[in-house]
């Protein structure tokens, strides 16, 4: 699938003891501040390019290349790569690649900082995927989605747990404020179950890998999206209550009943079109 091999540069710059545990692997530490545990399975690898189908119709970048586990592949396909990474030894590292150095443009920075809008270039939307630290995943995906216009589609390994909630649906526990505010954006569509052991250092949880496709044109569509997060972080921060106790700052059991709302329903009982229809119901009688 790959025409050039890298195995060599690997081979010299790996002084890992073999236990995939220990924090160094090819020569660098695990910075646990960063979140970093790197992909070493070749065939969880493969399958990720596969689903990230990188393209030079598109522009392509990747959050957190790390060791370059799928920065490699991707440039085998593609002439050009956007990579953005905050560890500046890392960085460094791809500065100085023997094989893809010349195809890559570096971003030293924190991907939460980084205004995606900028990375457009004219008649391609944006390809992004990348490894996601653990600790930072949630809030990148939020931030994401403020550039959901300009992107094509989002590839990301996450949490196990993060990808239960993006794609969960009402009445159940994985249901809440990030099913809601994603699955306003994107369709979600998860794609891989990845076990500890493919990584190095190995996390203590499963990965999985997601695929975030924002909508061309949102089924339902909020006349305010501030008024909407407030709305459902408002039923989610009390979710064992009813809506009626929950959001009684906001509506009355009047209004409930208007929308066809029962307010005995708690926070997971609603779909995301019932959060809309409040938010706008609120939108509309506030102006």
């Amino acid at each position: 699938m790959f025409k050039k091999n890298n195995n060599d540069y690997k081979k010299k710059t790996n002084n890992s003891s073999g236990n995939h545990n220990k924090g160094s692997y090819q020569g660098h530490h695990a910075r646990k501040n960063f979140g970093q545990n790197f992909l070493r399975d070749q065939q969880v690898i493969a399958n990720i390019i596969n689903l990230i189908a990188p393209g030079d119709q598109e522009t392509v970048v990747e959050i957190g290349p790390g060791l370059g586990a799928l920065t490699e592949p991707v440039c085998e396909i593609i002439k050009h790569l956007n990579v953005i990474e905050i560890d500046r030894d890392l960085a460094y590292r791809l500065r100085h690649h023997p094989f893809i150095r010349d195809q890559l443009t570096i971003y030293e920075q924190d991907a939460l900082t980084m205004d995606f809008s900028k990375l457009k270039e004219e008649d391609k939307n944006l390809k992004i995927y990348g490894n996601l630290p653990y600790n930072i995943s949630t809030p990148l995906l939020f931030h994401l989605f403020e550039y959901s216009d300009v992107i094509a589609d989002m590839t990301f390994m996450l949490q196990k747990e993060v990808v239960d909630r993006l794609v969960a649906g009402p009445d159940s526990g994985d249901y809440g404020k990030l099913t809601i505010m994603a699955q306003y954006f994107a369709k979600i569509v998860p794609c891989l179950e990845v076990p500890p052991e493919a990584f190095t250092p190995s996390p203590k949880v499963y990965s999985a890998v997601v695929k975030v496709i924002p909508h061309k044109s949102k089924p339902y569509v909020a006349r305010d999206y501030d008024l909407l997060e407030q709305i459902v972080s408002s039923a989610f921060n009390q979710r064992r209550k009813t809506i009626h106790n929950s959001l009684e700052n906001f509506f009355t059991d009047q209004i409930f009943n208007e929308l066809d709302i029962d307010p005995k329903m708690r926070a997971e009982n609603l779909s995301i079109e019932q959060y809309v229809n409040l938010a706008n119901y609120l939108a509309e009688h506030r102006e």
